[in-house]
């Protein structure tokens, strides 16, 4: 399962799905909450926000993080990481 995360609202992020057609669920943090517990933000009132992708097992466990996300770039890398 593949999914997305961002501090917008939901009407903001499933107008981005529509958009640019984007195939995977995204998720809403607005309290960014999340983004501060997986490093992507310093703290919840934060304005910007770091790329960072996790490969999360099926127990839950972090396999692999990539901090220095580019966007052009990563599906590729994922694939080859996932052995696909």
């Amino acid at each position: 399962m593949i999914l997305g995360i961002s501090n917008d609202p939901p009407k903001k992020n499933k107008a981005f799905q529509q958009k640019f057609d984007f195939p995977f669920d995204l998720l809403s943090d607005e309290t960014n909450a999340t983004a501060v517990a997986y490093g992507a933000a310093e703290d919840a009132g934060a304005k910007s926000h770091k790329r960072i992708s996790y490969i999360i097992d099926a127990s839950g466990k972090i396999q692999k993080v990539y901090g220095n996300v580019k966007a052009a770039e990563h599906p590729e890398q994922v694939l080859k990481d996932l052995g696909g």
